[in-house]
């Protein structure tokens, strides 16, 4: 899986390195997607379908400047991030509640989906490896896994804090133990590195998922009942003020041995 993709050599490689404050940022943009969809769906509502047109409509216009981008752009890259997870979370809401499909058959979908392209990923440019984003193709690859991967974490946050009875709480403290699991068996095991940053990225979808319900959902159905809009503004103000901290880390050219 850490096979090297086909490119330039020297290309510039325009995603974010993957440091502590990138996690930071990806657990609140998750969370962001979680209130934010629900503000637009729920709160003004427009409803999934016609919120995941506009979010879907949004992820369209900012991945095609961040593949056009000729470096790379820190507040660009995660505007990407964030229109992923909020369109996320309206598709996955439409598809498990408006089309009826539930947690479950949701979260199976979009797993096999997500297998079939990071395969395909594989199968064409010979890695999954977020350390070679250099060239428009493998870009495009990256963004769609990240999409799938956001709007999975979604389906896989609701069944667990809906479905399973555990709640917002214990079902935020389920996948932040499973992400505590994940970054052990990075440093003390020798697990593709790959691997481990996908599963990483999935879990960190649902914590978010759960993070954001259990800040908005109503008292009597264990929330903090706090406003999606109020919310969504904090936590956005929030990532903004932690993205230049990745500014300097990012971007550098990739040399190929």
């Amino acid at each position: 899986m850490l096979g090297e993709q086909a490119g330039n050599p020297d290309h510039l490689n325009k995603v974010a390195q993957v440091t502590l404050v990138f996690w930071i940022i990806k657990i609140a943009a998750t969370t962001l997607g979680e209130t934010g969809g629900d503000a637009l769906s729920m709160t003004e509502h427009l409803g999934y379908a016609v919120s995941s047109i506009i979010f879907l409509a949004f992820f369209i216009i900012s991945v095609t400047a961040q593949i056009r981008a000729k470096s790379f752009q820190p507040f660009l890259y995660w505007s990407v991030i964030v229109a992923t997870t909020t369109a996320g979370t309206t598709i996955a809401d439409f598809a498990d509640r408006s089309l009826g499909i539930g947690y479950v058959g949701g979260s199976l979908i979009l797993f096999t989906t997500l297998m079939l392209v990071l395969g395909l990923w594989r199968f064409t440019l010979g890695s999954v490896s977020v350390n070679y984003i250099t060239s428009p193709k493998v870009e495009m690859f990256y963004w769609t896994t990240i999409l799938l991967s956001n709007t999975l974490g979604t389906a896989l946050g609701d069944f667990l804090a809906d479905s399973s009875g555990l709640g917002y709480e214990r079902g935020a403290l389920v996948f932040a133990g499973a992400i505590v699991f994940v970054a052990a068996a990075y440093f003390f095991s020798r697990i593709s590195r790959t691997m481990l940053f996908w599963v990483a990225f999935i879990l960190t979808r649902p914590l978010g998922a759960t993070v954001g319900d259990f800040l908005t959902k109503a008292h009597a159905n264990g929330g903090l009942h706090l406003s999606r809009i109020d919310s969504s503004f904090i936590i956005m103000l929030f990532i903004v003020a932690c993205i230049p901290l990745t500014a300097q880390k990012a971007g550098s050219y990739v040399r190929r041995r």
